[in-house]
């Protein structure tokens, strides 16, 4: 038999055996103060404070987004924690869809919200004195629901696979809308936030780090911590 011949059968009965790195972008938390995602013990423990009607959160998820999951979360480095800032009303509102469904849905959700923010908030820009009035008068779920229906959340989530009544369950989540309110209070009570997003990293907030590009220099070199703490 030919020598080619023999290797290839060896191939045939030798079992192959196959390591499958974990991809930690599929690894979820639901936290007091937000979600998580990624490896737990990975060395870096980022906390991202965003405001879902804040343009320059919107800029630094479509900039980050990318480098984030394909390399500091899949490979374990990065273990990340967002957590709501409420600004307005329409935070609130947009934070309560993004929570909506179960903890494993939270990054997709967000994701949604924040990569087509230029198009609901131009809508929020625009709305009519009749609008403002609906969104800031009545009982808290009737506010959000009109918010929802005024910024088209409805059609946004369809794509995710949300129906118009769970989105709306979600809305009128009075025990959500309370607990999503004590999460903000208890992180500006904590952290000295001066904007959003702003960013804190093993406990220490980033001092005047508030971009994709400054975030990434100090996770590339986590000694920056020191200078940041100072």
């Amino acid at each position: 038999m030919k020598r080619w011949a023999i290797a290839a059968l060896a191939l045939a009965v030798t079992p192959v055996t196959m390591v499958v790195a974990q991809d930690w972008n599929l690894t979820y938390e639901q936290t007091d103060r937000g979600h998580l995602v990624g490896n737990p013990d990975a060395q870096l423990h980022l906390i991202e404070f965003v405001s879902y009607t804040c343009p320059h959160c919107a800029h630094f998820e479509e900039q980050s987004d990318a480098a984030m999951r394909l390399h500091y979360l899949h490979q374990g480095l990065a273990q990340v924690e967002v957590r709501s800032y409420l600004r307005n009303p329409v935070d609130l509102a947009a934070t309560l869809v993004a929570q909506c469904g179960a903890p494993e849905d939270f990054f997709g959700n967000h994701r949604a919200l924040m990569l087509s923010q230029d198009r609901w908030m131009e809508k929020a820009r625009e709305a009519t004195d009749a609008q403002m009035q609906r969104w800031s008068s009545g009982p808290i779920p009737s506010r959000m629901r009109a918010i929802g229906d005024d910024l088209d959340f409805h059609e946004l989530m369809e794509p995710r696979g949300m129906t118009r009544a769970q989105v709306d369950r979600c809305l009128s989540d009075e025990a959500k809308t309370q607990e999503i309110i004590a999460a903000h209070e208890a992180n500006t009570a904590e952290w000295d936030l001066a904007g959003t997003p702003s960013f804190a990293i093993n406990g220490t907030l980033l001092d005047g780090v508030h971009s994709w590009e400054v975030l990434q220099h100090v996770m590339d070199d986590p000694s920056l911590l020191e200078t940041s703490a100072e």
